[in-house]
């Protein structure tokens, strides 16, 4: 399955109690495997700077990482961007196929 990663901003006011926040982040999770049971999670850092989350996640396909970056976004998230990640060794592969 292809691995996407779920960088997220939040409302400032989203990230100052931890027990609205713990519960912010229990309801959109239980959204997102309702929405796509297919998803499998990997791993979701906290970050300094430009985004607040971090979520490293596989997904079937494109249409439902949209879904979840969409279900982020309508649970509060200033922002939800999915990105598709190819690991390195395979990226390194796909160089060498088109060397001339």
């Amino acid at each position: 399955m292809p691995t996407f990663v779920l960088m997220t901003r939040l409302a400032p006011e989203a990230v100052r109690d931890a027990d609205v926040r713990r519960a912010m982040g229990r309801a959109w999770l239980k959204k997102v495997k309702g929405v796509c049971p297919e998803v499998r999670w990997i791993s979701h850092y906290a970050l300094l700077g430009a985004y607040d989350f971090m979520d490293i996640y596989e997904a079937p396909d494109v249409e439902t990482a949209h879904k979840v970056s969409l279900i982020s976004r309508a649970e509060g998230a200033v922002s939800a961007e999915s990105w598709q990640a190819l690991p390195y060794d395979e990226f390194i592969h796909l160089l060498e196929e088109i060397e001339p």
